[in-house]
Protein backbone atom coordinates (compact mmCIF):
# COMPACT_ATOMS: atom_id res chain seq x y z
CA UNK A 1 0.00 0.00 0.00
CA UNK A 2 2.86 2.41 0.87
CA UNK A 3 4.30 1.60 -2.21
CA UNK A 4 1.43 2.76 -4.32
CA UNK A 5 1.70 5.69 -2.74
CA UNK A 6 5.29 6.32 -4.51
CA UNK A 7 4.43 6.47 -7.68
CA UNK A 8 2.32 9.85 -6.87
CA UNK A 9 5.12 11.95 -5.54
CA UNK A 10 4.72 15.55 -4.50
CA UNK A 11 6.09 17.85 -6.85
CA UNK A 12 9.42 20.23 -6.26
CA UNK A 13 7.73 23.58 -6.14
CA UNK A 14 5.26 22.34 -3.83
CA UNK A 15 8.20 20.63 -1.52
CA UNK A 16 9.74 24.03 -1.53
CA UNK A 17 6.46 25.76 0.28
CA UNK A 18 6.60 23.25 2.38
CA UNK A 19 9.75 23.15 3.45
CA UNK A 20 10.01 27.38 3.46
CA UNK A 21 7.53 27.01 5.87
CA UNK A 22 10.74 25.74 8.44
CA UNK A 23 12.68 29.16 9.65
CA UNK A 24 16.44 28.79 8.97
CA UNK A 25 19.16 31.45 10.05
CA UNK A 26 21.00 32.31 7.06
CA UNK A 27 24.78 31.78 6.23
CA UNK A 28 27.61 32.28 3.90
CA UNK A 29 29.96 29.99 3.18
CA UNK A 30 33.20 30.61 2.02
CA UNK A 31 36.63 28.81 0.63
CA UNK A 32 40.05 29.19 -0.79
CA UNK A 33 41.41 27.45 -3.87
CA UNK A 34 44.73 28.43 -5.33
CA UNK A 35 44.43 32.48 -4.01
CA UNK A 36 41.36 32.45 -5.31
CA UNK A 37 37.98 33.25 -2.81
CA UNK A 38 34.52 32.20 -3.63
CA UNK A 39 31.52 32.75 -1.26
CA UNK A 40 27.55 31.63 -1.67
CA UNK A 41 24.85 31.76 0.58
CA UNK A 42 23.14 29.32 2.59
CA UNK A 43 20.53 28.17 4.84
CA UNK A 44 21.24 24.32 4.79
CA UNK A 45 23.67 24.56 8.02
CA UNK A 46 23.39 22.40 10.89
CA UNK A 47 25.00 20.77 13.97
CA UNK A 48 26.35 17.34 13.55
CA UNK A 49 27.91 16.10 16.77
CA UNK A 50 30.33 17.50 20.13
CA UNK A 51 32.33 15.31 20.00
CA UNK A 52 34.35 15.83 17.63
CA UNK A 53 32.83 19.29 16.63
CA UNK A 54 30.98 18.83 13.39
CA UNK A 55 28.81 20.71 11.03
CA UNK A 56 27.25 19.92 7.70
CA UNK A 57 26.17 22.34 4.63
CA UNK A 58 24.20 20.96 1.60
CA UNK A 59 25.59 22.23 -1.49
CA UNK A 60 23.98 21.54 -5.51
CA UNK A 61 26.35 19.59 -7.52
CA UNK A 62 25.80 22.48 -9.88
CA UNK A 63 26.86 25.64 -7.72
CA UNK A 64 30.01 27.39 -8.72
CA UNK A 65 30.90 26.77 -5.45
CA UNK A 66 30.84 23.02 -5.37
CA UNK A 67 33.63 22.21 -6.83
CA UNK A 68 36.36 24.23 -5.16
CA UNK A 69 34.63 23.44 -1.78
CA UNK A 70 35.25 20.15 -2.42
CA UNK A 71 39.41 20.46 -3.95
CA UNK A 72 40.27 23.08 -0.90
CA UNK A 73 38.94 20.81 1.62
CA UNK A 74 38.44 23.85 4.36
CA UNK A 75 35.75 26.12 4.11
CA UNK A 76 34.20 29.03 6.43
CA UNK A 77 30.90 29.94 7.49
CA UNK A 78 29.75 33.40 8.72
CA UNK A 79 26.31 33.33 10.67
CA UNK A 80 24.68 36.92 9.44
CA UNK A 81 23.49 39.07 11.60
CA UNK A 82 19.76 40.87 11.18
CA UNK A 83 21.47 43.53 9.58
CA UNK A 84 23.04 41.61 7.06
CA UNK A 85 20.24 40.65 4.38
CA UNK A 86 22.53 42.63 1.60
CA UNK A 87 24.52 40.10 1.87
CA UNK A 88 22.76 37.42 2.28
CA UNK A 89 21.14 38.53 -1.29
CA UNK A 90 24.56 39.27 -2.92
CA UNK A 91 26.34 35.85 -2.27
CA UNK A 92 22.83 34.28 -3.27
CA UNK A 93 23.59 35.51 -6.90
CA UNK A 94 25.21 32.57 -9.40
CA UNK A 95 28.98 34.39 -9.99
CA UNK A 96 28.69 35.94 -6.85
CA UNK A 97 28.14 39.84 -5.41
CA UNK A 98 29.36 42.41 -8.54
CA UNK A 99 32.75 43.36 -7.60
CA UNK A 100 33.00 47.05 -6.36
CA UNK A 101 34.03 48.73 -9.74
CA UNK A 102 31.92 46.44 -11.93
CA UNK A 103 35.04 45.27 -13.58
CA UNK A 104 38.01 42.85 -13.75
CA UNK A 105 41.05 44.90 -12.69
CA UNK A 106 43.74 42.92 -12.70
CA UNK A 107 43.19 41.48 -8.98
CA UNK A 108 42.55 37.65 -8.65
CA UNK A 109 38.66 36.92 -9.12
CA UNK A 110 37.86 36.85 -5.41
CA UNK A 111 34.22 37.00 -5.27
CA UNK A 112 33.60 38.59 -2.22
CA UNK A 113 32.18 41.87 -4.03
CA UNK A 114 33.84 44.64 -1.44
CA UNK A 115 32.43 42.96 1.58
CA UNK A 116 34.70 43.43 4.68
CA UNK A 117 36.37 40.22 5.58
CA UNK A 118 38.67 39.22 7.60
CA UNK A 119 40.79 35.68 7.03
CA UNK A 120 40.73 32.66 8.85
CA UNK A 121 43.94 32.21 11.09
CA UNK A 122 43.63 28.45 10.73
CA UNK A 123 42.07 28.33 6.93
CA UNK A 124 42.71 31.72 5.57
CA UNK A 125 39.02 31.17 4.14
CA UNK A 126 37.60 34.45 4.45
CA UNK A 127 34.87 35.31 7.21
CA UNK A 128 32.65 38.29 6.89
CA UNK A 129 32.96 41.43 9.42
CA UNK A 130 29.46 41.71 10.91
CA UNK A 131 28.68 37.78 11.50
CA UNK A 132 26.87 36.98 14.29
CA UNK A 133 28.89 33.94 14.91
CA UNK A 134 31.94 32.36 12.41
CA UNK A 135 33.74 28.65 11.99
CA UNK A 136 36.51 27.92 10.04
CA UNK A 137 36.19 23.82 9.03
CA UNK A 138 37.94 21.27 7.79
CA UNK A 139 35.67 18.59 5.65
CA UNK A 140 36.09 15.09 7.04
CA UNK A 141 33.09 13.54 4.81
CA UNK A 142 31.25 14.14 1.80
CA UNK A 143 27.94 12.32 0.57
CA UNK A 144 25.72 12.59 -2.85
CA UNK A 145 22.68 13.33 -1.92
CA UNK A 146 20.40 13.90 -5.06
CA UNK A 147 21.38 17.15 -6.79
CA UNK A 148 23.09 18.09 -3.18
CA UNK A 149 26.37 17.12 -1.71
CA UNK A 150 26.30 16.88 1.77
CA UNK A 151 29.32 18.33 3.18
CA UNK A 152 30.41 17.63 6.58
CA UNK A 153 33.34 19.38 8.64
CA UNK A 154 35.45 19.43 11.59
CA UNK A 155 35.31 22.51 13.44
CA UNK A 156 38.81 24.07 14.13
CA UNK A 157 38.00 27.45 14.75
CA UNK A 158 35.04 29.47 15.84
CA UNK A 159 34.37 32.93 17.29
CA UNK A 160 31.37 34.93 18.15
CA UNK A 161 31.67 38.39 17.33
CA UNK A 162 28.67 40.24 17.57
CA UNK A 163 27.33 37.96 20.45
CA UNK A 164 24.50 40.66 21.01
CA UNK A 165 23.62 41.15 17.62
CA UNK A 166 20.13 39.96 16.23
CA UNK A 167 20.04 36.75 13.91
CA UNK A 168 18.96 37.31 10.02
CA UNK A 169 16.07 34.66 9.70
CA UNK A 170 14.62 33.64 6.38
CA UNK A 171 11.10 32.14 6.56
CA UNK A 172 8.44 31.41 3.17
CA UNK A 173 10.86 32.94 0.75
CA UNK A 174 11.65 36.26 2.59
CA UNK A 175 13.78 37.50 5.21
CA UNK A 176 11.58 37.26 8.65
CA UNK A 177 11.24 40.38 10.82
CA UNK A 178 11.64 39.64 14.40
CA UNK A 179 13.64 40.99 18.27
CA UNK A 180 14.94 37.40 18.37
CA UNK A 181 15.72 35.77 21.49
CA UNK A 182 17.60 37.28 24.30
CA UNK A 183 21.00 37.79 24.19
CA UNK A 184 23.08 34.94 26.58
Amino acid sequence: MILAGLRNRPDAQEFRRVVGRFATGVTVLTTVLDGRHLAMTANSFVSVSLDPLLVLVSIRRDARFHDPVIAAGVWGVSVLAADMSQASRDFARTGGPPRPDGRPDGRPDDRLGGWPHSFGPRTGVALLDGALAVLECATTATHRAGDHTLVIGEVIGLDRPRPDARPLVFYEGAYLSTDGPEPG
